[in-house]
């Protein structure tokens, strides 16, 4: 039976939709963890604010950082996306239970002090996270020039 390539083109171009931003957010993240970029706080004081205010071990902070940023960046190219997706949800996961648990479910979008953001923003990448793990990267991406799927 002939493959309908329009179906075929259109669920790559949706996992392309989830990877793109999903992958430009892990980054950015992780670059601001990691290399200090973004106004971000750079490794030394991330492992320090892990393992002070979160009571995450340096080493499971550093593993975390580089699921943020390799993780970006591979679901960004579409390279070794499950495992980048994989590392991402984990990441989420733990974000929503050490973190933002606490505060609900919605964000904090008043920006009130004192209160921190819901899980809700962290759902939808998990969400998304979970979506590329499941389905992998799709039509456009270098697993699929990689692995010829």
């Amino acid at each position: 039976m002939a493959k309908n390539f329009s179906a075929a083109t259109m669920d790559s171009l949706a996992l392309l939709l989830i990877r793109l931003p999903l992958g430009v957010i892990f980054f950015a993240h992780g670059s601001q963890k990691l290399l200090g970029l973004f106004g971000g706080p750079g490794l030394t004081a991330t492992l320090r604010n892990f393992e002070v205010h979160l009571g995450i071990p340096p080493l499971l902070a550093l593993l975390a950082i580089i699921a943020e940023f390799g993780g970006g960046l591979g679901v960004l190219c579409g390279f070794f996306t499950r495992l980048s997706a994989c590392g991402i949800a984990v990441t989420m996961a733990v974000a929503m239970y050490k973190v933002h648990w606490v505060n609900g479910f919605f964000l904090n979008s008043t920006c009130a002090a004192g209160k921190g953001h819901g899980i809700e923003y962290n759902l939808a990448l998990l969400g998304m996270a979970l979506a590329l793990v499941v389905t992998g990267s799709g039509r456009w991406s270098i697993d699929r020039f990689i692995w010829k799927r």
